[in-house]
């Protein structure tokens, strides 16, 4: 383990603002929103305000509050955020981020879960909190090919167990992060003699096993309810006409990053798109998340120089086939679920869950949020993560 600190150098900042400043913009349609994708003025005043106002070396600084290190697992050095956490004997808890996110998403979550003391609760439930960026991702190294979601949890057990010296933790994971969090209790949970001892999620990532042709599906085990029909009709409602990255991301990921490593705008308008699209939006049209969240989140791709690397991902879990369990398995470590209301897809019904994926033991429907949890509704996520510690540790 050796300390580790973000600081860019002032040059590639300086490239990747010569390039915003100098992008030629194109037309729209007329009758523009976000329909057609990245909204053109809004893109326009966002990257006005990334000119002018945007500071990434305050940003740093809010990245570098917490104590971060870089440790090698399997030969890559992963990057990551450990944060004692306060009580005689806190729990271990990583915290696992997906696409197109980072670490950054739960960095407002990490101090009210280690010392929940600060905030009105009781410091012997507090956790160590480790927040680490996936391989590929952010300033953790790159993989010398695709891997998937069943590989990153290899590292990120490798993390808590060779690393850290955890014998048991938690692990809790949104989009990505919900399938290797799967993973964990599937490959590495207590009752196969590993160290995962529960699992959370606020996205129903992984799915259960069974006959399965495509990354796309909502689910592959038999529908035998009413409620459970109704779910997988609310799924693929949700989901209409929101994937097209996925298909693109899992067929020819490196063929887009060639614009995308090479255009600050390109990729700030790809995710920010995400963003704007995959957040609870209560009030028109407009991203839920301030201009400096959006580029924060884009910006550490950019100076990471990671896009191709973390798209790669949708490749991999397309050619190995594991974004669903072994035929006929299920995890039985305890798992919990969030079902956010602006969610892609809504978490399936327990009797659904039960029968063909998790032994599950707590299931929420928080009130507010979407798609990005921690960062949209940090205190209602730590609050239902806390409650689920509760009952399954």
């Amino acid at each position: 383990m050796h300390p580790f600190t973000v600081d860019i150098p002032q040059h590639d900042i300086d490239r990747i603002t010569r390039r915003v400043r100098a992008y030629d913009w194109f037309e729209e349609p007329v009758d523009a929103g976000w329909q057609y994708g990245a909204n053109g003025s809004f893109m326009r005043r966002l990257c006005a305000y990334w000119l002018d106002q945007y500071d990434w070396r305050r940003a740093e600084t809010s990245l570098n509050r917490f104590p971060q290190f870089k440790a090698e697992v399997k030969g890559i050095p992963l990057h990551f955020i450990h944060e004692k956490g306060s009580g005689s004997n806190p729990k271990a808890l990583i915290l696992l981020h997906g696409w197109p996110g980072s670490y950054f998403e739960f960095l407002n979550c990490i101090e009210r879960l280690a010392h929940p003391e600060r905030f009105g609760g009781d410091a012997e439930e507090g956790c160590d909190v480790i927040v680490p960026s996936l391989v590929g991702y952010g300033w953790s190294g790159k993989p010398p090919r695709p891997i998937d979601p069943r590989a990153q949890a290899g590292f990120m057990n490798g993390l808590m167990t060779n690393v850290l010296g955890y014998d048991t933790y938690v692990a809790q994971g949104g989009d990505w992060g919900s399938s290797i969090t799967a993973w964990l209790g599937f490959d590495h949970g207590t009752d196969r003699g590993g160290a995962c001892g529960a699992i959370h999620m606020n996205m129903f990532g992984l799915r259960p096993g069974g006959t399965f042709r495509n990354i796309f599906g909502v689910g592959v085990a038999q529908l035998d309810t009413a409620e459970e029909k109704a779910w997988a009709r609310e799924a693929a409602r949700r989901g209409e006409g929101r994937f097209g990255y996925m298909v693109l991301q899992s067929t020819k990921p490196q063929s887009l990053s060639y614009a995308m490593m090479d255009s600050p705008v390109g990729t700030a308008a790809w995710i920010t798109e995400k963003m704007q699209a995959w957040g609870q939006r209560t009030d028109g049209d407009m991203p839920v998340f301030s201009m400096d969240q959006i580029l924060t989140n884009v910006m550490i791709y950019l100076t990471s120089r990671t896009f191709n690397t973390a798209a790669w991902q949708y490749w991999a879990v397309r050619e190995t086939g594991h974004s669903v369990l072994p035929g006929g398995e299920r995890i039985m470590v305890p798992a919990g679920f969030a079902d956010y209301p602006g969610e892609l897809a809504p978490v399936p019904p327990l009797s659904y869950l039960e029968k063909a994926y998790a032994r599950v033991v707590y299931r929420s429907a928080p009130a507010r949020g979407g798609h990005f949890a921690a960062l949209e509704q940090p205190e209602l996520f730590v609050n239902d993560l806390q409650d689920f510690l509760k009952v399954a540790v």
